[in-house]
């Protein structure tokens, strides 16, 4: 097994909640999907799951049959700034 995990942001906030938080609690149910984590103020999506059963395609059409708009994947970590350049002597 190999545990991958992606990040999606949502396009707005779903219009009912309560079929959307049903919708991916079937999504759970799917043999190869590990953890599911929505965070409703950051309008994120975090799922883990087999990466040897399923792949990036299949969970963002499976988010999208939930009811769920897509914006974009996000990273998982966040990207470092560039360093400052040396000054000049």
């Amino acid at each position: 097994m190999t545990s991958v995990e992606i990040l999606f942001r949502t396009a707005a906030q779903p219009s009912s909640i309560d079929a959307v938080t049903r919708a991916l609690a079937n999504i759970r149910e799917v043999y190869g999907i590990r953890r599911l984590s929505f965070d409703r103020a950051a309008r994120t999506l975090r799922v883990e799951y087999d990466a040897t059963r399923l792949n990036a395609a299949a969970i963002a059409k499976l988010v999208r049959q939930a009811g769920l708009e897509i914006e974009a994947d996000l990273p998982l970590i966040a990207p470092q700034p560039a360093p400052a350049p040396a000054p000049a002597a």
